[in-house]
């Protein structure tokens, strides 16, 4: 179980960014957190990474809880962060962005290539290409694939839809899907294409002015009226 217990957060010279967040995602499990463009998405989720200081509250993962850990700390312990904008390394290769990654938690090379390509074996194909080469949408791919390397145990993502054509979207929706279930990961992404997070998720919290003002499990059956009941 991952949770945040009561968070404040944002720099210490401003008004804080986020205000008494609670969220509880159970392990193995996706969850979204919707919301519009200043809503405090990206805060939450650099709050959980240990890039923004948090003011109070707690953040439990693993049973400890990591409010007061720097990143790297963080990453030790297995939380992946995938940011907006991928920030994949544009002069280096497929495979060297994803070598980049093993260094992290000193993983196998060859066993964690194999793990990235396995999930994304579009991949394997221009393994050689340079990063900066790659469409928008092979990039967030190869930064999906550059965290699993690591082994990681949660994996936050932030607007993985933003500026990818439908049909990859979808495909890396699928993808995530399937992490989670084989690699048993948690995760949580932030995002404002609502139908797509919505129907990817098991549970989900809208974010509004800092604020959390709706959340649900979401199932089958309800899954249409989330949706249609979220306007951004």
């Amino acid at each position: 179980m991952f949770e945040i217990k009561n968070l404040t957060a944002g720099y210490s010279n401003e008004s804080s960014a986020i205000h008494n967040i609670n969220i509880s995602i159970p392990k193995n499990e996706i969850c979204s957190i919707v919301g519009s463009n200043g809503a405090g998405k990206t805060t939450l989720l650099k709050s959980i990474m240990g890039l923004m200081p948090s003011k109070s509250g707690e953040i439990i993962f693993d049973g400890q809880d990591i409010s007061k850990l720097d990143s790297e700390a963080i990453s030790q312990l297995g939380v992946a962060y995938v940011p907006q904008g991928r920030m994949i390394f544009p002069y280096l290769s497929v495979e060297e962005n994803l070598l980049l990654g093993c260094e992290v938690r000193k993983m196998n090379l060859k066993k964690a290539l194999e793990i990235g390509y396995d999930y994304f074996p579009d991949l394997k194909e221009i393994r050689k290409r340079k990063g900066g080469m790659l469409s928008g949408g092979q990039q967030q791919q190869l930064a999906i694939a550059r965290m699993l390397v690591i082994d990681p145990k949660m994996i936050l993502l932030d607007e993985p839809a933003e500026g990818i054509q439908p049909n990859v979207v979808q495909e890396i929706g699928r993808i995530l899907q399937k992490i989670a279930l084989d690699l048993n990961v948690t995760v949580l992404l932030v995002e404002q294409f609502v139908s797509f997070a919505i129907n990817l998720s098991q549970s989900y919290y809208f974010l509004q002015g800092g604020e959390i003002t709706k959340e649900s499990r979401v199932t089958k059956d309800n899954v249409h009226s989330i949706v249609k009941s979220i306007k951004l």
